[in-house]
């Protein structure tokens, strides 16, 4: 009878000993490739140091040199894009409350 126990009990520390190898080894594998960046990053100290030489255009979003940019910055402080039509601005408004009113009382159905 102690025998028997005795190999049980092996059989157990063998099996808890296995299956923590086991767990330790592949959450280390797992850990060293996540850690890594991907190689075809650039580092963040590099993206620093670079210059801008290039931009897209707010309006519509082409790409446009330096000069066209700083160009179009100052025609657009310049004369503003017109505004709109004040009943247009109260239809708006009064959507965007509509639908926030929707949010906290759906039952209302209006």
């Amino acid at each position: 009878m102690g025998r028997f126990k005795l190999t049980k009990a092996v059989k157990l520390l063998l099996l808890i000993l296995i299956s923590a190898t086991f767990v330790f080894i592949s959450s280390y594998w797992g850990s060293v490739v996540i850690a890594l960046p991907p190689p075809e990053d650039t580092p963040e100290e590099i993206l620093r140091t670079q210059i801008i030489i290039e931009a897209r255009s707010p309006i519509d979003g082409k790409f446009l040199t330096a000069a066209e940019y700083a160009q179009l910055q100052a025609q657009l402080q310049k004369a503003p894009p017109p505004k709109l039509d004040p009943k247009i601005r109260e239809q708006i408004f009064l959507l965007r409350l509509r639908k926030s009113l929707l949010q906290f009382f759906p039952f209302l159905n209006f």
